[in-house]
């Protein structure tokens, strides 16, 4: 009988890395996933109350701003038609990283809105690894007395991940201190561009060294694929998660460096092929009168 016969060494690694790389990204896409359905709850869960659902629909980080959309409902003996509308006028008092508070007249529908909050901390310079901080605070009055309040928190945003510490203050206002910082997916397309604009800028350094040592001349695919390089560049780095601004801390790791490596080796590969196109133009009439 013959023995069986095994797959080359070379295509089983391939097929390994290729199971193994399907599987971490499942496995961290699964992660993010989870992160984006959790709800974090703050406040009292009193029979008579106002629930404040509030998620973040997107965080500006060069504005500095996220913005919350909140959906208020009244429960209990604060709300008639099943929460619809609130029984008598109803105002939900934010914190000071708010622009206003929200108000609702008494018997009419509630619709959702959405609320602007400052960020702090952090910096867009320090992309793709720039953490914020937002502070926020609901409470409700309604009556003229205030009522306990319940906030039902959610992340909606996938470019950013989301910490939140909830408490409960004394007269029965939500607190929320909430951390932002670059999903993983951010993080690891962010680090996988800096990897790439330095294999490119070695690429053209070490095809660039080739030619000027072995006096290639003015070899024009090499000097095509050079400056392509040098201009697909940019546009690789704008596709960048978040649209970071120019200055960050992916431009001075990695974007800017490249730029210069490459520009520098194609201009020294244009100056070396003219000199040896210009000693191999001697040498060829010498030939040719021989």
């Amino acid at each position: 009988m013959s023995a069986p016969r095994r797959l080359p060494l070379l295509p089983a690694l391939l097929l390994l890395v290729i199971v193994a790389s399907v599987g971490v990204g499942a496995w961290l896409q699964f992660g993010e996933r989870q992160a984006q359905d959790t709800v974090h709850t703050a406040g009292r869960a009193d029979a008579d109350r106002v629930d404040v659902e509030a998620t973040i629909q997107r965080a500006d980080a060069a504005g500095r701003e996220l913005v919350l959309r909140v959906l208020v409902t009244p429960r209990g003996a604060l709300a008639e038609a099943d929460g619809v509308a609130p029984v008598e006028d109803l105002t939900l008092q934010t914190s000071a990283s708010t622009r206003d508070d929200l108000t609702f007249k008494a018997h009419q529908r509630i619709a959702g809105r959405d609320v602007p909050v400052a960020m702090t901390g952090g910096s867009v310079t320090d992309y793709p690894f720039d953490a914020y901080g937002a502070d926020v605070e609901f409470a409700a009055v309604m009556g003229h007395e205030k009522v306990p309040v319940r906030v039902l928190f959610s992340n909606n945003d996938v470019l950013f991940a989301s910490t939140v510490e909830a408490s409960t203050a004394g007269d029965g206002a939500a607190v929320l201190d909430i951390g932002l910082a670059r999903s993983n997916s951010v993080l690891v397309f962010a680090v996988f561009m800096m990897i790439a604009m330095w294999a490119l800028a070695v690429s053209v350094l070490i095809g660039g060294w080739f030619l000027v040592t072995r006096r290639k001349g003015l070899t024009w695919p090499a000097l095509g694929w050079m400056a392509a390089t040098l201009f697909a560049l940019a546009a690789f780095r704008n596709t960048a998660p978040g649209t970071p601004p120019i200055g960050c801390l992916l431009d001075y790791l990695a974007f800017l460096w490249a730029e210069i490596l490459i520009a520098f080796c194609l201009i020294t590969v244009v100056v070396a092929g003219c000199r040896a196109e210009s000693r191999a133009e001697p040498a060829a009439d010498e030939a040719g009168m021989a």
